[in-house]
């Protein structure tokens, strides 16, 4: 709660150290993927787009940790599939990095920007080539993934799974272009 004899901007003014404790656990509920419990308290008014200190917000966690159900629970809730962190990443980038296939199809479901790039222009399609994730990359091109596509630094899909060492995925890649 903000201090009222305080002329500072509510920004700059001291966090309630119980207000934090519930908003680390409510982070914690999306780290663990506790669909039921999110459903619950963002129906109690917790923001569906709530982010912690780093900008990640609560589709974040549980897109880069696995858990379908509480991505699709926050999405249905009215969560921005395509609110970035603070280093620019989406959910989508999250998940195709880990390896998430399913959240990666429930992301595209709800709306994620299937080109959504971070500021170094780094695609998801790029990422998935980068760490052989094929049925990743099956998907986000199903889903209009721009193969061609190139980062800051000129790199594109394949260059990335070439530097890699991510071989079935340039064989896939590789395949699409004949």
């Amino acid at each position: 709660m903000t201090n009222p004899a305080d002329p500072s901007p509510p920004s700059m003014q001291p966090i309630d150290p119980q207000l934090l404790e519930v908003a680390q656990q409510v982070f914690d509920l999306a780290r663990a993927g506790d669909a039921a419990m999110l459903a619950a308290v963002i129906e109690k008014g917790v923001p569906p787009n709530l982010r912690n200190d780093k900008g990640d917000s609560l589709l974040m966690l549980a897109s880069y940790h696995g858990h379908v159900d509480a991505v699709r629970t926050l999405l249905e809730r009215g969560a921005d599939p395509n609110l970035r962190n603070n280093n620019g990443q989406t959910p989508l980038a999250g998940a195709a990095f880990k390896g998430f296939d399913a959240v990666v199809e429930t992301l595209l479901a709800h709306g994620a920007d299937v080109e959504g790039a971070s500021p170094d222009g780094r695609t998801a399609l790029m990422v998935a080539a980068m760490f052989n994730r094929t049925a990743i990359m099956d998907l986000l091109i199903a889903h209009g993934a721009n193969r061609n596509a190139r980062d800051a630094s000129g790199t594109s899909a394949l260059d990335a799974a070439g530097k890699m060492g991510a071989a079935d995925a340039q064989a896939r890649l590789k395949a699409q272009d004949s």
